[in-house]
């Protein structure tokens, strides 16, 4: 769910080499993940979360003119240290991490450093920021055993997640025009700018982190310092997401 709320957070079509995935194909395999997790009511939450990340009151209404977005694919790259045939076999005994904006792959190979033994699936709105991680992934960890795709068949194997991990676009939109000039001269502004609150891809992954974590899962997001107690009371909001604030832990700033 997660994956396909990539396109519910403004993100666009990326590479004409990508597979395809079409809005049955969608709710199709989120009923088949949700099932397996004894989630009730599979088909109908597969339906209304693939048709609000799409943009559309209905799946129904995917498809029609203006009904929603088309159908999207992501850029994504699956790393791992060690034998990747065994650890699909032994996927259970390995924790599996989900990064969504990947950037330059600095978060998921520092990730992969200190747990050696686990599984980073980066991913990214722009296909150059996920080469740019596997660049840097062959630099740090030659060793390292590297996937590359657009279909989400090929996440299929891994299953619900352990950790979620992402460094969100979290500036309050009014902040935008008080950032230093060489950042909104180099930066990609969409990479920042988090909405009226800050919050808008924040609330998207808190949503649908419900549905892609396993139980104990966790989600670290690094956010601007007047947020926590904002996500603290959404999610109390929320309680329907089962989801709940751990802790805040602040930066060598001391934000």
């Amino acid at each position: 769910a997660l994956i396909s709320s990539l396109s519910g957070i403004g993100w666009q079509n990326f590479s004409d080499k990508a597979e395809q995935v079409t809005t049955t194909e969608l709710v199709s395999y989120w009923r088949d993940v949700f099932e397996a997790n004894g989630i009730p009511e599979a088909q109908e939450s597969s339906e209304y979360i693939v048709s609000h990340v799409l943009g559309a009151k209905t799946v129904k209404c995917c498809g029609r003119v203006g009904g929603c977005m088309a159908p999207e694919v992501f850029p994504f790259l699956l790393a791992s240290v060690g034998n990747t045939d065994q650890r699909l076999r032994d996927a259970s005994l390995y924790p599996v991490i989900l990064e969504v904006g990947c950037g330059s792959g600095a978060v998921a190979l520092s990730l992969l450093s200190k747990l050696p033994h686990s599984q980073v699936i980066a991913l990214d709105k722009a296909e150059a920021a996920v080469n740019l991680t596997r660049e840097n992934a062959e630099s740090v960890h030659p060793e390292m055993n590297q996937e590359f795709g657009g279909s989400w068949e090929q996440l299929v194997p891994w299953g619900p997640v352990d950790i979620i991990i992402s460094n969100p676009p979290y500036v309050f939109h009014e902040d935008m025009t008080h950032l230093e000039a060489e950042i909104l001269r180099y930066e990609d502004l969409d990479a920042l700018d988090g909405g009226d609150d800050g919050m808008r891809v924040i609330k998207e992954i808190l949503m649908l982190a419900s549905y892609l974590l396993k139980d104990e899962g966790s989600v670290f997001l690094e956010v601007d310092p007047r947020h926590p107690e904002m996500v603290k009371n959404w999610l109390q909001s929320h309680p329907d997401l089962l989801l709940s604030f751990s802790a805040t832990h602040k930066d060598f700033c001391g934000k």
